[in-house]
């Protein structure tokens, strides 16, 4: 039986005069991927970074398993089983790409960062990040610094750092974005797997209107920082002001 595990009360972050995020009241459940759309500047992204804690907010709720989390720092929130992927990579460069998913599963494991004792010590963890590499289609770069990696593998490797860490709960912020028309399928089939699992909750900010046909169990619609619609995709796509607020020039072309 599915629980909503995250929950945000009146969520609400002011910039000045302008509201972001405007009193967002929303639960997520287990085994359920919610798409969260709508268009540029509806307070999609700012949403997202209230749940995961890289901005505070001005007022309302972050709960996960029933704990406020509101106050606590990204670092303990991904502890708790927050997991994030950006829309801009966020990778260690200078590192090889089997060091960037072993240091993923090295800190979850309260291990410590010496990267140059774990080939003896820690090969389970070696092990481990090999997987997850396999399973982007990455081992056989995995010793090649990011640096040198095409935009859309370093999407995949964030990905692989993201599915190492184990997380509650998945938050995806346009995971395709600048990926080619061959490499996004990698990321869209590994989301989908993630689903299948049924003991995860998904968060997806998605522009691509066949992605989100194909993968939500639900929808959720911002406008203006605020929840204008809430429910199944196929009544929530064909209502009322989602098709002239949304899936009109405005969403359809970005």
């Amino acid at each position: 039986m599915s629980r909503v595990i995250l929950q945000t009360h009146d969520l609400t972050v002011r910039f000045g005069g302008h509201v972001a995020v405007d009193h967002v009241s929303c639960g997520f459940k287990t085994g359920e991927l919610t798409a969260i759309v709508g268009p540029n500047g509806a307070g999609k992204t700012t949403y997202f970074n209230l749940i995961s804690g890289q901005i505070p907010s001005s007022a309302g709720q972050v709960d996960l398993n029933g704990r406020d989390i509101t106050r606590l720092s990204v670092s303990q929130r991904c502890d708790l089983g927050i997991g994030r992927a950006f829309q801009l990579t966020n990778l260690f460069p200078d590192l090889s790409v089997l060091e960037n998913v072993r240091l993923v599963i090295q800190a979850k494991a309260k291990m410590g960062f010496n990267l140059f004792s774990m080939a003896d010590s820690h090969a389970e963890i070696t092990d481990r990040a090999v997987a997850v590499l396999d399973k982007v289609k990455l081992f056989d770069l995995k010793d090649d610094p990011v640096s040198v990696l095409s935009h859309g593998n370093q999407r995949k490797l964030e990905v692989a750092m993201l599915i190492a860490l184990e997380p509650l709960v998945y938050m995806f912020d346009e995971p395709t974005a600048g990926m080619s028309v061959d490499e996004a399928p990698v990321v869209l089939d590994l989301i989908a797997e993630l689903k299948a699992e049924k003991d995860r909750t998904i968060l997806l900010v998605e522009h691509k209107m066949d992605v989100i046909r194909t993968l939500a169990d639900r929808i959720i619609v911002l406008h203006n920082g605020a929840l204008a619609a809430d429910g199944d995709p196929v009544e929530v796509m064909a209502s009322d002001v989602v098709q002239e607020a949304y899936m009109g020039k405005e969403l359809g072309n970005v």
